[in-house]
């Protein structure tokens, strides 16, 4: 396998990679190598220093001026957190069946036909009726009694 394959499947697997990472940099890095690969097997460059020199300049350069517009693109907008108001606190005084009886305060129930891991001080029983009372995160804080 030559030196230029080997630079062209570094930078695929580096590119790859950044399916798990996604911190966008890695493939910049992958393009890199790519280049360097392309550029041997062209035999523009045969150096191992220049090897080197292309792939940092060509990594950094992109890294440095492209980034960002690649960021945008695979992260997408985001809504501040003052354009969306969470819906969580719709749910409060909602009525849920206990699923599964409530072990040291923590049990499941069913929420719009959803099931929600819950918390209660309360000894709740499977089949009981039950009332939302807060919202922790992912988990419905819930009581026996309704809210007023």
């Amino acid at each position: 396998m030559s030196i230029a394959m080997i630079w062209i499947i570094v930078g695929v697997l580096l590119i790859l990679s950044e399916l798990l990472a996604t911190s966008i940099v890695a493939v910049f890095l992958g393009i890199g190598a790519i280049v360097v690969g392309i550029l041997l097997q062209l035999g523009w460059i045969e150096s191992a220093t220049m090897q080197y020199l292309i792939f940092g300049v060509v990594s950094l350069a992109l890294l440095l001026l492209a980034r960002g517009h690649f960021k945008r693109w695979f992260t997408g907008y985001v809504a501040d957190k003052g354009e969306q108001p969470s819906r969580l606190k719709d749910d409060i005084g909602n009525r849920v069946i206990v699923l599964a009886d409530f072990q040291q305060g923590a049990g499941r129930v069913v929420l719009n036909g959803v099931q929600w891991d819950a918390r209660s001080s309360e000894p709740l029983k499977a089949g009981e009726v039950a009332w939302v009372i807060a919202n922790e995160g992912i988990h419905l804080i819930v009581s026996a009694q309704q809210p007023v």
